[in-house]
């Protein structure tokens, strides 16, 4: 329970179903250099606003500490990820490492049968009753405006099995109306901005606190210096705000890094053919059900949160022939096409500002068939 209205609605839920319901609510960091507002401690105030839901629930409420955790596999990912030159997503990674990683082993280990959060995602059995095997299937939220399911591709199957979404079902006006009928006190509050679990911070300040800021050039794609930057690190694909207009308001974007050099590249307007893409490389891919799906497949992809689904081409990647074959590998014509590792995917219209350490998720129609991360 994370002190707003989605979480104590879906704990409400759950009681009204029958289960035996304990409220949890994740304390992940207390760094006010953190925070925008650095004179206080926002998840205080979280804190307490779920243990009153669970209070008017009449629900056990405990408070679980995860600061190192998260200090370790979530913050230090951002930080590395950045100095590397790429935009990671610490909401995939908490989601990954926190909620469905140590929150969900230390809640069985303490004899839950199930977690549940207040994502707007839902889970479905498949049961082959013959074979006697179930599988998961990951689907959007019913409310499609607010489908969370982005944020969710890196669950297991035995992730899955252990997890309940109860307010996947509904739409947002329907949770808050809900909250209502159950006597809760943050029916109206705001949804939370910022970081999993976390709220809302001040990235460029917080990453300029922890990298040292370096100088360097602003290119355009054209050649052109028109300025200098802080740091190519603290910028990312698309960026327009924090880069500035010198030489009469032209609008820049960002389009490209040079992390030896230290040189931001940027596009002149909005629709410079630079910031758009019709094929993307990405690694680390998995997949709902855990086996890699028969390729070339077409589906539909989106490679940021809310971005309407897009038709897409998922395809092997190939790269140039090797002398020493790996495992898995098969020689094809002079090159080596890599199973389980990269895949090349191919979009049926351009794509704006395609930010590698980005995640992209297929789709097949709501079903998540997976997802990956952008290179």
């Amino acid at each position: 329970m994370s002190g707003g209205v989605d979480s104590s609605v879906a704990a409400a839920l759950l009681k009204e179903k029958g289960y035996e319901v304990t409220g949890v609510f994740m304390k992940n960091w207390a760094d006010p250099s953190f925070f925008k507002d650095k004179t206080m401690c926002p998840w205080v105030n979280d804190q307490e606003d779920a243990r009153k839901a669970a209070g008017v629930l009449g629900i056990p409420f405990y408070t679980f500490n995860f600061e190192k955790e998260y200090r370790a596999r979530v913050v230090r990912y951002m930080l590395d990820g950045y100095k590397k030159g790429i935009t990671p997503n610490p909401d995939v990674m908490c989601n990954k490492e926190i909620k469905f990683g140590v929150f969900l082993k230390k809640a069985l280990g303490l004899g839950a049968d199930f977690v549940a959060t207040g994502h707007y995602a839902r889970v479905r059995a498949i049961t082959n009753y013959e074979l006697r095997i179930t599988n998961y299937e990951l689907l959007r939220g019913a409310d499609l405006n607010k489908d969370q399911s982005y944020f969710l591709w890196t669950l297991t199957q035995k992730q899955l099995a252990r997890t309940l979404f109860p307010i996947g079902e509904y739409e947002k006006p329907e949770v808050r109306a809900m909250a209502k009928k159950f006597g809760l006190a943050n029916a109206e509050k705001k949804d939370s901005q910022g970081l999993c679990f976390i709220g809302e911070v001040d990235v460029h300040d917080f990453l300029k606190s922890k990298i040292k800021p370096k100088r360097g050039k602003i290119i355009t794609t054209g050649g052109k210096e028109v300025g200098e930057h802080e740091g190519a690190m603290f910028y990312t694909i698309g960026q327009r705000h924090g880069i500035g207009s010198p030489g009469g308001g032209t609008a820049y974007y960002v389009t490209g890094k040079d992390m030896k050099k230290n040189i931001l590249y940027v596009a002149e307007g909005k629709e410079d053919k630079s910031l758009y893409k019709n094929e993307l490389t990405v690694v680390g891919a998995r997949w709902i059900l855990g086996v890699k799906l028969k390729l070339p497949l077409e589906c539909q992809a989106r490679i940021r949160y809310r971005q309407p689904l897009q038709e897409a081409r998922i395809t092997n990647y190939e790269s140039p022939k090797e002398s020493k074959l790996p495992t898995g590998q098969v020689r094809i014509k002079n090159k080596t096409i890599i199973h389980n590792s990269k895949f090349i995917i191919r979009f049926k219209e351009p794509q704006r500002a395609v930010t590698p350490g980005q995640s992209i998720v297929f789709y097949d129609g709501d079903n998540v068939l997976g997802g990956g991360t952008i290179m």
